[in-house]
């Protein structure tokens, strides 16, 4: 079954083109997300792809009760609400709680459900309510066709604007694997479909007191999930990643995105 187009402002998932979205893991300062923000759109623009921006305003789920988490979600929303509106982009992040989704849902295009907190019922409803596109990250611990439990609840909540993110599966202690087969068996349920190509390469809690990972994996993974079928790429950038304050192991170059852009949008072309 062909998943129905869902557009989002500008951009649409599971239409002709892909959709990228990229941004930085967390939102460090308005100065540095507001900097991100203005490279990421010129690049999309200079490459000719459908951007959409994330960033979130809190981490957390943070390996270390010492670690960065963010801004809070009242500034974070007015933040990336701001970046929306100015540079003509939609945005998205992640959000942990009903009382978040209610308030991210006045101001955000696209809320974000964590994979941890992908079957959270209260969750769920709170972000349906908002009439919001929903971006839901398949759990860690579940199987592709286990989505179908996460459809139905969000239909039964009055909103089928959503999407699932693949974004890796357990394997083992402090590893993940990303099965390419997901996207074809969630594609063909008949849902959209996105590959998170950064936390696909994380190694959670892998350094111990944080998560590291393989961050120049995640390009070689999003080309074979392009080559799969998916309907878009879900990759975390950042301007100096040795040097984010979250997850930067897994975190694109900025200086890389472009590249990176062409050879996507050429593989998709290949396959279209």
């Amino acid at each position: 079954m062909k998943p129905k187009p869902l557009k989002i402002g500008s951009v649409t998932i599971g239409g002709k083109r892909p959709v990228f979205i990229l941004g930085p893991c967390v939102i460090e300062s308005e100065k540095f997300v507001w900097r991100m923000a203005r490279s990421i759109e010129k690049i999309c623009a200079q490459e000719d792809v459908d951007l959409i921006f994330k960033a979130s305003y809190d981490k957390a789920n943070r390996t270390s009760v010492h670690s960065f988490r963010g801004v809070g979600v009242r500034e974070g929303c007015e933040i990336l609400s701001a970046i929306g509106c100015d540079l003509k982009i939609s945005v998205t992040t992640d959000v942990h709680s009903p009382a978040e989704a209610e308030i991210a849902g006045g101001k955000i295009d696209m809320l974000q459900i964590p994979a941890f907190l992908c079957r959270q019922t209260d969750l769920l409803r709170a972000a349906a309510e908002t009439g919001r596109a929903i971006n839901v990250k398949k759990g860690q611990f579940l199987a592709p066709w286990d989505v179908k439990n996460i459809a139905e609840k969000l239909a039964a909540f009055g909103n089928e604007k959503f999407c699932f993110t693949e974004r890796g599966t357990t394997f083992g202690y402090n590893n993940l694997i990303a099965d390419m087969r997901s996207l074809h068996w969630m594609r063909k349920a008949g849902y959209r479909v996105i590959f998170d190509a950064t936390h696909s390469v994380q190694r959670p809690g892998g350094a111990g007191d944080a998560t590291s990972g393989n961050g120049e994996l995640a390009p070689v993974l999003a080309r074979a999930a392009i080559a799969a079928g998916c309907d878009g790429i879900f990759m975390e950038v950042h301007e100096n990643p040795a040097r984010a304050l979250s997850d930067g192991p897994n975190q694109i170059p900025l200086k890389t995105l472009p590249k990176h852009l062409r050879m996507l949008k050429a593989i998709h072309a290949a396959v279209s």
